[in-house]
């Protein structure tokens, strides 16, 4: 037999009911794991945890972040952890604000459904949701609860259902970011993000027991990975995998691999659980303009974007597509996860480049990827023309770009190296992405303008890759021009690997092709190129009888830049092959060129094969004032690799000056620069500072992306 209440008091015109404390809260997820970080950030929030619960004005935290991204399980798995610490009760509403009937729980409804937990009768509920909301405060005043508000829509859902007094602590979860919360009431915001490889694989430990998971490693982290790192979707995955014991789960990657991004894969005939279905929940609340920019991200070659980029792909001004990326960031569709660089993860990325598919035309998406390529492309020989405004290499052509592309290019060196740096792997994926889909020439003359950053950055590896991309592409147009650019781009990349047939090889192909087309100046530049290759494989008078050759044709073309960049190659080859006088003449020579022509990277060359020059003829405190010119040029520019040359120059002027101490600190400079790039002229300076100081000698000559020499060493 239930006993009676005890009937009802009143103070101070309140309805007050004694009765048992309302526990609301839903159950929790089993083996829940990881998010530690922000279990401590909602923990800091209570204070002292041998304490009561908050003692100040009313408690809020918004819990953010997008579609299947583990809110609630985070808001219900700490309020359990912290139940213990509000023994007036805890409230809990779903407010269905993104729910598929579209329709949210009102203010109302979410304060009577509080108020008949806390057992007001009925007939005791005002109808106003003012008199609603001031009735709840004043039951709550003086209590310690804890009040869980899921999936509310927006601030104005939420404000009602706050209390008033001290004591109480308010948990909301959103898609949306509930800014207002923050500004008006104080909320602590609080985005969760996707896991962490770690927590990931812990997640599926519970899952499907950790004596599967270690067996298979390989399988676990494809898994995790093609499940973006997003809890939903490991949960699918993990469902699928617990219902099928005697699947490797190799298959079932395989299955996810086999899938590319379709979210089908992540099926399981449940709207609630189904990933397309919950991310369409935060999609139907977005206005058309942010809709159609959420789609176009799809067509998007990532990881990142910029409002510059996105505007290009919208065809709209970059002043109307803040606003909407604003919007999409607030609906936790895309994250700003550096300042000015938004990004959608995989799975997100898959559901808008589905809607693009199934909503925009096919007329459409490729207008979009046109004025996107176009953005990249004049954007970066914008950036190019900066690094390297006095080049061998004929420059890559560009034709103006069409109606609607927003280009905001950078104004000078320190710029065009910082916008590269931030567009590195955007512009790979836009090169491959280029090719895939019918764009062949972005697709090479985007790798030819990336050659300059990815050469100088040491980015071998990624210069090889967009230009086998880039090879094939412009083989497939009959472009002779792009084909030799790509040639010329996997020339360097083989140089610099030690592969010097294939860099003859190329070099041929470019050289023939350039005879082709009845470009002088290509002619050249690539003369330098192969005299670049026989230095390095110390076969210096053949690499002169080429140096020469392209002094003539840069001669008969009237190219100064050309004329100058080679003869600080001749000058150092004669160093190399004994006549230190003629080298030092030649060099000043290109000096002089270079002061005329501006250039400061063709300076800190000529400056470093002075210093070498020198350092052979004994004057070791000029090298060392020279080799210091170089670096200062080098640096300034950003160019890594020549920076450790000339490190590793100025530590064997030191050494043969008599400073084994400055040698050594200027080997170990040069050694870490090395080993960032991964470059085998690392093991010569192991080598060195190991105490044998002159192992053999490196046959140091390089382009810079051009041919022309950069790299010096001493015999």
């Amino acid at each position: 037999m239930v006993p009676p209440s005890p009937a009802p008091t009143r103070c101070a015109g309140v309805l007050r009911v004694p009765v048992a404390a309302p526990a609301q809260l839903p159950i929790g997820v089993t083996g829940f794991t990881g998010r530690e970080g922000p279990i401590r950030q909602l923990d800091a929030l209570l204070g002292d945890p041998a304490g009561p619960g908050p003692t100040r004005a009313v408690v809020i935290s918004a819990i953010g972040g997008t579609a299947g991204v583990g809110k609630t399980a985070l808001a219900v798995h700490w309020s359990h952890r912290v139940a213990h610490r509000f023994p007036d009760g805890q409230l809990y509403v779903d407010l269905r604000g993104f729910d598929l009937d579209g329709r949210a729980l009102s203010p109302s409804e979410a304060l009577r459904d509080f108020l008949d937990s806390l057992h007001v009768p009925s007939h005791r509920v005002p109808a106003e949701l003012s008199r609603q909301a001031a009735l709840y405060r004043s039951l709550l005043a003086g209590r310690r609860m804890l009040v869980l508000l899921d999936n509310a829509r927006d601030a104005e859902q939420v404000r009602a259902l706050l209390p008033g007094s001290p004591g109480c602590l308010v948990v909301v979860t959103s898609r949306n970011e509930l800014t207002p919360l923050v500004v008006s009431e104080g909320a602590r915001p609080l985005t969760l993000d996707l896991l962490t490889p770690g927590e990931a694989r812990r997640m599926l430990d519970h899952r499907i027991g950790a004596a599967r998971v270690a067996a298979e490693p390989d399988a676990v982290a494809e898994m995790i990975r093609r499940c973006a790192r997003l809890p939903l979707a490991l949960a699918i995955a993990g469902a699928r995998a617990a219902t099928r014991p005697d699947f490797p789960l190799g298959a079932l990657a395989a299955e996810l691999r086999d899938a590319h991004g379709d979210l089908a894969a992540f099926q399981l005939g449940d709207p609630g659980t189904d990933v397309r279905v919950v991310f369409s929940w935060s999609y139907r609340t977005l206005d058309p303009g942010q809709a159609r920019l959420f789609r176009l991200l799809g067509l998007h070659p990532g990881p990142d974007v910029d409002p510059v980029a996105a505007a290009s792909l919208a065809g709209l001004p970059a002043d109307r597509i803040r606003p909407l990326l604003a919007g999409l960031t607030r609906a936790h569709l895309l994250t700003e996860h550096a300042p000015g660089r938004y990004s959608l993860h995989d799975l997100l990325r898959a559901y808008a480049a589905d809607l693009c598919r199934g909503r925009d035309t096919e007329a459409d998406r490729a207008e979009a990827r046109h004025r996107l390529l176009d953005h990249y492309v004049q954007s970066a020989r914008a950036a190019d023309e900066l690094l390297d405004p006095h080049r061998l290499a004929p420059p890559v052509p560009v034709t103006g770009p069409r109606a609607r592309v927003t280009v905001q290019p950078p104004t000078d060196h320190a710029g065009a190296m910082a916008w590269f740096a931030a567009e590195h792997r955007v512009l790979l994926a836009a090169v491959a992405q280029a090719a895939a889909t019918g764009f062949d020439g972005h697709a090479w003359r985007l790798a030819g303008l990336l050659t300059t950053y990815l050469d100088r950055q040491g980015h071998w590896d990624d210069l090889a890759g967009v230009q086998r991309v880039a090879l094939a592409a412009a083989r497939r147009g009959a472009d002779r021009l792009g084909q030799a650019q790509a040639h010329r781009g996997l020339a360097i990349v083989h140089t610099w690997l030690g592969r010097y047939d294939e860099a003859h090889r190329h070099y041929r192909d470019n050289l023939d092709l350039y005879r082709e087309l009845g470009d002088e100046i290509g002619q050249a530049q690539t003369h330098v190129g192969i005299s670049w290759v026989l230095a390095r494989q110390c076969r210096r008078r053949a690499a002169l009888a080429h140096a020469e050759q392209a002094l003539l044709l840069y001669q008969a073309a009237g190219s100064t830049v050309g004329q100058a960049k080679t003869l600080n190659n001749i000058g150092w080859l004669h160093a190399r092959l004994g006549d230190q006088h003629r080298a030092v003449s030649c060099c000043h020579q290109a000096l002089d060129l270079h002061a005329g022509n501006g250039d400061r990277h063709g300076a800190a060359l000529t400056w470093d094969s002075l210093g070498y020059a020198h350092h052979l003829l004994g004057q070791q405190q000029r090298a060392i004032e020279c080799y210091h010119r170089a670096l200062d040029l080098h640096r300034a520019l950003g160019d890594r690799y020549d920076e450790a040359e000339v490190l590793a120059n100025l530590g064997d002027t030191h050494l043969a000056a008599g400073d084994r101490t400055a040698a050594r600190t200027a080997w170990r400079q040069a050694l870490a620069v090395y080993d960032e790039l991964g470059h085998p002229d690392a093991d010569q300076l192991r080598g060195k500072l190991a105490g044998n100081p002159y192992p053999d000698a490196r046959p140091a000559a390089r382009p810079a992306g051009d041919g022309e020499r950069t790299a010096t060493a001493t015999t």
